[in-house]
């Protein structure tokens, strides 16, 4: 049985929704305005959060909920961009792992500061929408 909303907790997932979408449009400018694309922003990020030994493109794949051709195509281009570098796994050769160089490392760190503050705006807000529901 599917419980019955009122039309306040409507208005409210409407406002969840809307706040989330902002934040969204923040983080698609923001990465524009470094020069990446927001998928090159998510797997940047995705990367990182694997350190030390970055991700095999499978992995990055499943993080992305993307198919691994289409990531194999994205750390193309951010290979050529230098923000990322392939490396020979070291326990099992025929895995190629993907990691951070120093420019997407320094990229990734000027972006998450401003998504952190970001965040840390809409805590209150979005404490409060989610305590109506």
């Amino acid at each position: 049985m599917v419980d019955e909303l009122h039309q306040d907790e409507y208005r409210t997932l409407a406002d969840i929704r809307f706040e989330l979408r902002r934040f969204l449009k923040f983080s698609e400018r923001a990465a524009r305005e470094e020069g990446l694309t927001t998928r090159q922003h998510q797997a940047l990020l995705a990367i990182c959060a694997a350190l030390p030994d970055g991700m095999v493109i499978r992995e990055l794949a499943e993080r992305m909920l993307l198919k691994p051709h289409t990531v194999t195509e994205l750390v193309d281009r951010m290979e050529q961009a230098k923000l990322v570098q392939r490396q020979q796994d070291d326990e099992d050769a025929r895995q190629v792992r993907v990691v951070l160089t120093d420019a997407g490392s320094a990229m990734l760190a000027s972006l998450s500061s401003a998504h952190r503050s970001e965040l840390r705006r809409l805590r209150p807000l979005l404490t409060a929408l989610l305590a109506k529901l």
